[in-house]
């Protein structure tokens, strides 16, 4: 079964934040990492993967990802905060 992922990077704790969504959050990460995606994340050096969501359809993902997106900025702290509360960059050891 195929998973969908929505997701916040920073930048740093408390940093510049960015939400996005994928069906390979695992790639996804190391092609932010690696810097391969041109725009935003790139120029903010935005690679540390904070938070994340798991879906079982596209539908359902893209629907959270334009909901967090309209989000304000204490809402998505007070979310990473929450649920990874050190800042650790959840995805720091996959290759």
């Amino acid at each position: 079964m195929k998973e969908y992922y929505v997701y916040i990077l920073a930048s740093k704790q408390n940093g510049t934040l960015y939400i996005g969504m994928t069906d390979d959050l695992e790639r996804r990460m190391r092609e932010h990492k690696a810097k391969e995606v041109n725009g935003f994340t790139k120029k903010h050096s935005i690679d540390k993967l904070m938070y994340f969501e798991t879906f079982e359809n596209s539908y359902e993902a893209f629907k959270r990802e334009r909901q967090m997106k309209k989000w304000l900025r204490k809402w998505k702290l007070e979310l990473i905060e929450k649920e990874n509360p050190n800042w650790h960059d959840l995805a720091k050891n996959w290759d």
